[in-house]
């Protein structure tokens, strides 16, 4: 029987799990080798101890009403997208507010996690620790590993050559980018166009000489700001929105898709992207077209070879007098402190069973937390993988047979050696996800039977932003104030907006005539799909977001 939990990490992940153990009546205990809680969120100025933080400017990409602990929201006074110390500041409000830090051990290192000999009957393990140069032995029924996927920097070298043997300038990756000052002149050049390099790209635009940004993939910008203003997460990740992706054939999502995303701007005269795209990428980024637009950033192929102050490019061309090579090529993932027949087994999370377990143990006293990409925030996936977990530790929850897992994990076809480069092994749809693993929680809910008890609460969940309190509100963990903060939701993310409030009475009276056309649509789509799919569960859970 499980009791003692190990935690790995008190990120975002390890405090989930913390609070989800102490839900279950476990008694957990967290392992943070820094100074304080926050994981990769918690800035600091210095790259010396190799921890990964992020940048000084860097603002969520998801939503607070998106990303929230599922019964904890974000005070309503916070903006919609916070800056590292507003997530942090969150963070600390939800340790204090659950008792978290008392469990937490901090400046302590998880130097081995190895099966104990009698791991086949007991499925316990030995953890040895270290703590300012003491080693300790410690032994505990489970392990929960939350030390996520940002942990080593990847900077695949090879792929560029000349760089380390002919390149005169300097070249760093993301990790050691704090902010703008070191390369205040210089003429920049940015690898790599995900989240991390459009953003670098746009603030070092203000202050560099000139910013050139390297891609290989095409790629679709969006904005956080979407209709009417509000957040694009909200308005986009619903489960009517999912709905539709399920039914509709993918050529068609796509189409739909590439032409909102090219009703802001044309993606394919910036040299982005083009409907006929079959393998493409999406990144947060209001400022990237202007910059663009304004000649700040320039926009290059992938890197053929570098000579002594020059980058040559796939086309042909070639950019002269690069002072700095900034490599935003994210992150490859790794548990040194795993036991080798144990790290042996993860190839990537496809390896695992719903990303969390690894079906060949003995035991499943091992989980993998936050190990996943989604399309939303992983916080949210995290908290939930966390909750079946500890459900299952805790014995009221069971898994299948390992041999039913095993079949479940070769349907995914693992490679045989992971590619850190690829992190679309990683990536997964936000709802899809997230419902499946609530699913076998027992705590997803249900669109049909809300319908006919709380037909406005069921409207608001299909229709309206898969906000996490939603799994809040049927099953292990039931939480009271799930559904009036999710009728609540939008009030929450106007509330720091109304800093000057103006006189909006004469569109009052149209707006309410709209909404209650809206509901009349809302419905009368309800019912016509209920209708067609009557099946209980009907919600699909597969495929991308749209």
């Amino acid at each position: 029987m499980v009791q003692r939990v190990a935690i790995i990490g008190a990120g975002a992940s390890g405090l989930a799990s913390i609070k989800c153990c102490l839900d279950e009546g476990l008694e957990p205990t967290c392992f943070e080798k820094s100074e304080d809680i926050g994981g990769v969120w918690r800035y600091t100025d210095s790259t010396d101890s190799g921890r990964v933080s992020v940048y000084r400017s860097v603002i969520t990409n998801t939503s607070k009403e998106m990303s929230c602990f599922s019964d904890f929201p974000c005070p309503e006074d916070f903006p919609s997208y916070l800056p590292h110390s507003l997530l942090l500041e969150y963070f600390r409000m939800y340790a204090k507010n659950f008792d978290l830090l008392q469990h937490i051990r901090f400046k302590t290192t998880a130097l081995s996690v190895m099966k104990r000999p009698d791991f086949t009957t007991s499925g316990q393990w030995e953890v040895v620790t270290e703590t300012d140069g003491v080693q300790e032995s410690h032994i505990f029924d489970a392990i929960m590993v939350c030390t996520g996927h940002y942990q080593e920097p990847y900077l695949p070298l090879a792929s560029f050559p000349g760089i380390d043997t002919l390149f005169k300038g300097q070249y760093l990756h993301s990790l050691g980018y704090k902010d703008v000052d070191a390369f205040r002149g210089k003429r920049v050049l940015v690898v790599g166009i995900g989240n991390t390099g459009g953003d670098l790209s746009v603030e070092l635009s203000h202050v560099a000489a000139k910013v050139f940004l390297s891609t290989r993939s095409s790629t679709w910008v969006i904005s956080r700001v979407s209709d009417h203003g509000f957040p694009c997460d909200m308005v986009n990740t619903t489960r009517f929105n999912h709905f539709l992706t399920w039914l509709l054939p993918s050529a068609l999502t796509n189409r739909i898709r590439f032409r909102k995303f090219n009703s802001w701007f044309n993606h394919a005269n910036y040299g982005l992207a083009s409907t006929k795209s079959s393998n493409f990428k999406i990144i947060v980024n209001e400022e990237l077209p202007f910059c663009l637009l304004s000649g700040t950033v320039i926009l290059k192929p992938k890197v053929k070879e570098f000579t002594e102050n020059s980058a040559l490019f796939e086309d042909g061309t070639a950019e002269e007098n690069i002072d700095v090579v900034l490599f935003a090529t994210g992150y490859n993932f790794s548990f040194p402190f795993l036991d080798e027949s144990v790290r042996s087994l993860i190839d990537d999370n496809r390896s695992l069973y719903k990303r969390i377990f690894l079906p060949q143990l003995e035991k499943p006293t091992l989980a993998i937390i936050g190990l996943v990409q989604l399309t939303g925030s992983v916080m949210v996936g995290s908290e939930m993988q966390a909750r079946w977990v500890t459900g299952i530790f805790a014995g009221w929850n069971k898994l299948p047979p390992a041999s039913k897992m095993m079949a479940d994990v070769l349907k995914e076809k693992p490679p045989v050696s992971r590619n850190p480069s690829k992190r679309e092994n990683l990536k997964m749809s936000f709802i899809g996800y997230t419902d499946e693993i609530a699913s076998c929680a027992g705590v997803k809910p249900s669109v049909l039977k809300l319908l006919l008890t709380d037909p406005r609460l069921a409207l608001a969940i299909f229709f309206g932003p898969c906000t996490p309190y939603q799994y809040r509100l049927v099953g292990q963990g039931k939480w009271s104030g799930a559904r009036e903060a999710i009728l609540t939701q939008w009030q929450r993310t106007l509330k720091p907006l109304r800093t000057r409030v103006v006189d909006d009475s004469s569109l009052a009276s149209s707006s309410r005539r709209w909404m209650c056309l809206l509901t009349l649509s809302a419905a009368l789509m309800a019912g016509f799909l209920l209708s067609k799919y009557p099946r209980p569960g009907w919600i699909p859970w597969v495929g991308p977001q749209l």
